[in-house]
């Protein structure tokens, strides 16, 4: 019998990870949203990410979570 590597399932779809580069003024304002909420600037970034999904194209938001 062999061990089995990785994470246990959580029935969760599991999340992309990705980059992007920014302009400097850009980050520097998303960490000082972060700071001023107390949350992660990867927090932020999903929240923008997500609404901004949900202004442009309504007729998918939630369907794709």
């Amino acid at each position: 019998m062999t061990a089995q590597r990785g994470r246990k399932p959580t029935g969760k779809l599991r999340q992309t990870r990705m980059s992007a580069s920014l302009p400097p003024d850009v980050h520097s304002t998303l960490q000082a949203i972060a700071k001023h909420k107390k949350v992660s600037l990867a927090w932020v970034i999903r929240d923008a990410a997500e609404k901004y999904i949900s202004e442009q194209w309504p007729i998918f938001e939630g369907n794709e979570r």
